[in-house]
């Protein structure tokens, strides 16, 4: 199908923009896990997008950043802003909407 795109998982667009975040402050795996009190392996598997973190380890992780979720959220929005919104393809053609007898 051309021009089709699929959007990202949450999980992915999240682990990369709080990645990125960790490093424009210069910190390092070690210094976020300790102050959001997850493990560095947790923390690298969440900026990874290989964990689904709960609500609770992101405002964690948030706040280990000194970022607040409307912040966090409101930039990923921004990054996801020129994403096309996912498409799902048609399984059944037209006849499947006529009426039986």
């Amino acid at each position: 199908m051309a021009g089709f795109r699929r959007e990202p998982l949450w999980r992915h667009v999240l682990g990369d923009y709080l990645r990125r975040l960790r490093h424009r402050r210069g910190e390092t795996l070690d210094d976020v896990a300790r102050r959001a009190g997850v493990s560095p392996q947790y923390l690298s598997e969440v900026e990874r997008g290989m964990k689904e973190p709960s609500s609770e380890m992101i405002a964690a992780i948030a706040g280990a950043l000194d970022v607040t979720l409307v912040d966090l959220t409101g930039a990923i929005a921004a990054d996801l802003s020129g994403t096309a919104p996912a498409r799902v393809p048609a399984t059944v053609g037209p006849q499947a909407f006529t009426l039986a007898a």
